[in-house]
């Protein structure tokens, strides 16, 4: 049956824009380049879409001027990049008035249509739409965009809520002077909930039972289509082994010799390189990051492991009750997914000692590194403060760094003895850096 594609425009057109808890997300702007909306499912792409049509629409561009088209409709699963020219058609002869005048051309998960990119390269070269497109993977800014679109993409990255959206999604907000006791006891209630049931959109205000149920189904979706069809993989079961193994374990070094010595005793036929491939497909759907070690030299960071760490922390909650008892764990991979936000390039630290410090955090463009972090669930206990220092200093005196940061659950001072270190509670972390 063919496609109505005049229906798709006016029951977009016709459809009001869904209230929104507004992300606080920065768009890059680049005239002449498609802007690629990328993370992993149900982060809130499509509604950070809907943000982008709200703020379009404030500054005074039509309805008629937005053509927003999602690609997971079940009316477009036969959708080929042919049919392209045919709905960009049913758009102008639905919106007539809109063909002399600047157009927006939003098509969310576009990855489910082969080619793609070569009907937005057209669309660009011929200057004729402001284009943006979302996806579920990494590859739309490596293989599949670079080689068709030879640079003409800039990429905005979009995660579960950050604890500051999470806050406000929950009708409170962070405040920027002192804390009353009970504003600071209210804060403290949403740090502590934030922490173990994550940022996903879609699950603030289900039941723990409930968001625990869906939060498995989207790590299963992530195996399922981002992996096991996409890529092709036929051996399920180490795959899901993979999977569990990181879950129950973030924030460590992944050694894939262990781990295939592990399996192997297990009776899990997989190879090294599949283990590999695995953790490059995983981090292609977003569902997780590998942060190396810091050093100026190639050889010595391919030889040491790479720290993993999940895009949400309800995944490790809903995947292992044992890591609530680990909060430490948590809160590091929180820190983690701040940092990631402020687009920096993430290492972990060790010195000649063995002393690990946990983020060194450098420009993307300069690589100067512009933030050490040290993360400790809390340093009221003296010996674990002096060992935080101790490692925390070491980094900066080897980086020339003139200043740390102590991240904790809820402590907040300064190191009376160096005021180098700063020490900061978790929830007033994203704000304190730049």
């Amino acid at each position: 049956m063919r496609t109505d594609f005049d229906t798709i425009v006016v029951d977009y057109q016709e459809s009001p824009l869904p209230s929104l808890v507004r992300r606080n997300i920065v768009v890059p702007k680049a005239p002449g380049h498609a802007l690629v909306v990328i993370g992993m499912r149900r982060t809130g792409k499509t509604w950070f879409c809907f943000q982008i049509i709200q703020d379009l629409l404030d500054s005074g561009v039509l309805r008629e001027q937005i053509l927003y088209c999602n690609f997971e409709d079940e009316r477009l699963l036969n959708f080929t990049v042919d049919d392209f020219s045919r709905l960009i058609d049913a758009f102008f002869r639905r919106n007539p008035a809109s063909i002399d005048k600047e157009v927006y051309f939003i098509f969310d998960e576009i990855q489910q249509v082969e080619f793609w990119p070569n009907f937005i390269r057209r669309i660009l070269d011929q200057g004729r739409a402001n284009i943006i497109i979302t996806g579920s993977s990494a590859k739309m800014l490596s293989t599949e965009i670079h080689s068709t679109l030879r640079g003409r993409s800039i990429a905005c990255e979009v995660f579960p809520f950050s604890f500051q959206e999470f806050v406000k999604a929950k009708g409170d907000g962070l405040p920027e002077k002192a804390l009353s006791s009970k504003k600071r006891a209210l804060l403290d209630a949403l740090n502590d909930e934030y922490m173990t049931t994550g940022g996903f959109p879609g699950l603030l205000g289900m039941t723990s039972s409930v968001r625990r149920q869906m939060l498995q189904q989207y790590v299963d979706v992530v195996i399922l289509r981002d992996v096991i069809e996409r890529h092709g993989v036929t051996s399920v079961a180490p795959l899901r082994a993979f999977v569990r193994h990181i879950l129950h374990a973030p924030g460590t070094r992944l050694s894939i010799n262990k781990l295939y010595n592990d399996f192997k005793s297990r009776g899990l036929k997989c190879s090294k390189n599949s283990l590999h491939e695995y953790l490059e497909y995983l981090q292609d759907a977003y569902l997780l990051y590998s942060v190396p070690v810091y050093t100026r030299r190639e050889r010595v960071r391919q030889v040491n492991p790479k720290k993993i760490y999940m895009v949400d922390t309800g995944l490790l909650s809903a995947a292992s009750v044992d890591i609530t008892k680990d909060l430490g764990a948590l809160l590091e991979n929180l820190v983690y997914l701040v940092l990631r936000r402020k687009r920096y390039i993430i290492e972990y630290f060790m010195d000649s000692n063995g002393f690990e410090v946990d983020f060194i955090a450098r420009d993307p463009l300069s690589g100067a590194v512009v933030h050490v972090v040290q993360v400790s669930l809390s340093i009221a206990v003296a010996k674990t403060r002096a060992r935080e220092e101790r490692a925390l200093l070491s980094c900066l005196r080897e980086l020339d760094v003139p200043e740390g940061i102590i991240v904790t659950w809820r402590d907040e001072s300064s190191v009376e003895r160096d005021p180098s270190i700063k020490i900061v509670p978790f929830y007033a972390f994203g704000a304190h850096i730049t």
